[in-house]
């Protein structure tokens, strides 16, 4: 009877070591009341890292994990820093360093609708805890908040859609962990990494999100497609609507055809 008893215990007592490993990593969670009035966008970049990812080599400078001002996904033209700080839709509020692990979070408002975007760069060498931390806050395990100007803003868990960008580090690692959804919460979800719906997807299966957008094979994640992909978001589009957007963004600054961004984009389960 006792070893009954604790095999239908093994799922929640595993959820909870994982629940206790996140909060001793980034904090334990406080109690939490956000302004209403807003909504927001929480994007997790992995910074692209030819040392420590298993990625087609790009240029040095651009491929250093640890410098978030040259990297491919980040500081240059096409990275979430620079395209979000030059777009005409959104408004860039403030710069923090979080930790060790995110040496830089960008915030922004949006210029007519009430969402705020917040974006955390993660060391390229950290890409497995990037990974950790979308799913758990996919599924709700992870929750996290963040205060500018005398609001709180939900983060992590709490965000109304979050999205991970950057080399789909699951090609190269397993996770053990089992991302069940906590509170019974269907939030939006988006990934910007090779094959990601294939590798993301036993994942998340369980974590009760509605995919916006993720892709079925090899794909740069630069920052117009997801800048895109909101354009639609914001105007409560339809995940085909959004999907549209992202596609045509990729087939325009990638020289490929719409068709073809669109086998490469997919919405949906």
């Amino acid at each position: 009877m006792c070893t009954v008893v604790l095999l239908a215990c093994l799922p929640f007592l595993k959820g909870a070591v994982n629940a206790v490993q996140c909060n001793k990593r980034h904090g334990n969670q406080r109690s939490f009341l956000a302004d209403s009035s807003y909504k927001t966008i929480h994007i997790l970049v992995a910074l692209c890292d030819n040392k420590y990812q298993g990625i087609v080599p790009v240029p040095a400078g651009i491929g250093n994990g640890q410098n978030p001002n040259t990297n491919l996904y980040w500081g240059c033209g096409y990275g979430v820093r620079t395209y979000f700080k030059k777009s005409k839709e959104w408004t860039f509020l403030e710069s923090r360093q979080v930790d060790s692990t995110r040496p830089e979070r960008l915030i922004f408002r949006h210029v007519s609708k009430p969402f705020y975007l917040i974006a955390d760069a993660y060391d390229g060498k950290k890409i497995r805890e990037c990974t950790l931390d979308f799913l758990r806050s996919s599924s709700g395990e992870w929750k996290d908040s963040l205060k500018i100007r005398n609001k709180t803003l939900g983060l992590s868990g709490h965000a109304n859609l979050i999205v991970y960008i950057g080399h789909d580090g699951l090609m190269d690692f397993s996770l053990d962990e089992s991302f069940r959804n906590t509170d019974k919460r269907k939030r939006d979800v988006a990934i910007l990494a090779c094959y990601s719906k294939r590798f993301f997807s036993p994942h998340l299966r369980s974590a009760n999100v509605n995919p916006i957008l993720w892709t079925t094979h090899l794909m740069c994640p630069e920052a117009y497609t997801i800048h895109d992909a909101l354009s639609g978001y914001l105007q409560n589009e339809t995940n085909e609507q959004v999907r549209t957007r992202a596609a045509k963004a990729y087939s325009r600054y990638l020289k490929c055809s719409e068709k073809a961004a669109r086998k490469l984009l997919v919405t949906g389960w």
